[in-house]
């Protein structure tokens, strides 16, 4: 089969500070490839979409995948489906993806009949079967991960090996927009897959049911090897969670002399657990890492359910500075914040000399607080579940929330892409711009074209043609939340030591 292969736009904040290979649709397009069929990739974060209708209506795919990873790409994908749709009427359309896994019913109820199904969980491991079934008119719904109109098949299923999949890199032409930061351009690389925690806010481990997954070293290394970039962005939710499993890395990477540079996301106490492990990469490379602090106090850490206080946060940024490697730190912003909350947000950010992003509270289907959030949602347009907009009531009027909100993310931004941060960077922007690259120093300038209040204010008067569902007033049951059902410690590639360091502290925990 023909499978063409889509990943929808960015959202408003990869517009400025990042756009990243989209590394999920790169190794479902491999693992299709790979069982024979004949597949091509358009990422609209990067391509026009005179592209997309050009594939469309010259190469005529059979089928057309959608990479739903983002909640607030969901009406881009479902109005592009009713357009293929059109053209091709007998094209088979499917969506799968993080986010898309937790709405499934939703889309193909909003699809009106030109989504045929919805794929839940890996996507490596369930295209393969579906592809399959399409093409040999087979019962889609024998499908683990499959939802139609007609009903769902049997539970997702892992891929059986990290090993043994492959992204398509080769399928993207435009690789040279990608980047994060500094590190222009920058590839994706997934060491492991899961997350052992619970935070109340994310849905990483409700997907994937708790479980923690690794490739082996050498697999890595020899991936590694082959990326032609200068940067990678290590996308694991948590690294290095396993010490061991770092440490070889490392060295099967030392052993091939491979030099990169680095960035990946934390937790604090991780980092003060495993701090051989950060030091060991920083010799190879990482310049970067970012850590999800959440909250500067010790309530808003215990209501996200971080599992560690405000203190061990702070030791561990005094460690990275210690090993010298920079640190990016995210706080939520609560929509109870008044403008005394937001000053004192900016006069702590000012005194420490790390990044730090501001993103805003959001329930999102997948997580806990999406069904435990007291408060009613304001809004239930897809588009505004981006961590950039505001879906739960503000304490101040929410035209000032977002004056408030933009006013710190500019202090923030200034602090590190001002004038003065220019001159700090400005032997790394001639680098990049010698080689030609130029993604860093336009962030320089996006900032105020994208963070504007009026223009956050004008988003929730747009039409709304496409709403979420609404929440569950209770969870009765939290193995309700998960896409792939956990199995508990043998679901996860932890030594007994560090199994115990993440139950740390876990209380009223069940089914995982």
């Amino acid at each position: 089969m023909k499978l063409l292969a889509v990943h929808p736009s960015g959202l408003m904040y990869t517009r400025v500070f990042l756009t990243l290979e989209p590394l999920g649709l790169e190794l479902v397009a491999g693992a299709a490839r790979a069982a024979g069929h004949d597949v091509r990739m358009v990422d609209l974060q990067v391509e026009k979409p005179r592209r997309l209708w050009q594939e469309i209506d010259q190469w005529r795919p059979d089928a057309v995948c959608f990479g739903g990873n983002y909640l607030a790409n969901m009406p881009e994908i479902i109005d592009t489906a009713k357009a293929i749709k059109a053209r091709l009427p007998a094209c088979f359309l499917f969506v799968g993806g993080h986010s898309a896994s937790f709405v499934a019913d939703d889309l193909l109820m909003h699809g009106g009949g030109t989504i045929d199904c919805v794929v839940k969980g890996e996507g490596e491991a369930a295209v393969p079967l579906l592809l399959r079934a399409v093409a040999d008119g087979g019962d889609l719904l024998s499908v683990p991960g499959a939802v139609s109109r007609s009903g769902e098949g049997p539970p997702p299923r892992f891929v059986e090996s990290l090993d043994t999949i492959r992204p398509a890199r080769d399928l993207l032409a435009r690789r040279r927009r990608y980047f994060i930061g500094t590190l222009d351009p920058c590839a994706s690389i997934e060491f492991a897959r899961g997350c052992p925690w619970d935070c109340t806010f994310c849905s990483a481990w409700t997907f994937y049911g708790r479980s923690y997954r690794v490739a082996s070293p050498e697999v890595i290394a020899e991936e590694l090897a082959h990326i032609r970039e200068p940067g990678v962005f290590i996308v694991d939710d948590v690294a290095f969670v396993h010490a061991k499993h770092g440490l070889a890395i490392a060295e099967a990477i030392r052993r091939r002399g491979i030099r990169k540079q680095y960035y990946l996301e934390t937790r604090g106490d991780v980092l003060l657990r495993n701090l051989e492990v950060f030091r060991a990469w920083r010799d190879l490379g990482l310049k970067i890492m970012f850590i999800g602090m959440e909250a500067i106090d010790d309530e808003g850490l215990r209501r996200f359910r971080k599992r560690i206080d405000l203190d061990h946060n702070m030791q561990a940024l005094e460690a990275a500075r210690s090993l010298g490697i920079n640190v990016a730190i995210n706080l939520i912003a609560d929509p109870s914040w008044d403008r005394e909350r937001f000053e004192t947000i900016r006069r702590w950010c000012l005194e420490i000399p790390e990044v730090v992003n501001i993103s805003v509270t959001t329930p999102y289907p997948g997580t806990e607080i999406w069904h435990t959030e007291q408060r009613k949602l304001t809004t239930r347009d897809y588009r505004l579940f981006d961590i950039q907009h505001a879906v739960l009531p503000t304490t101040l009027p929410l035209p000032v929330f977002y004056a408030e909100l933009v006013k710190t993310q500019q202090v923030l931004n200034t602090k590190h892409l001002g004038l003065a941060a220019i001159r700090q960077t400005a032997g790394i922007i001639g680098r990049l711009l010698l080689r030609g690259q130029t993604n860093f120093l336009r962030t320089v300038w996006k900032f105020n074209s994208v963070f504007n209040p009026a223009l956050q204010m004008a988003d929730h008067a747009r039409p709304v043609a496409y709403e979420l569902p609404l929440p569950q007033a209770s969870l009765a049951d939290r193995r309700a939340l998960y896409v792939h059902k956990p199995a508990g410690r043998r679901g996860r590639a932890l030594d007994d030591a560090t199994e115990r360091f993440v139950d740390a502290g876990r209380v009223g925990v069940g089914g995982g």
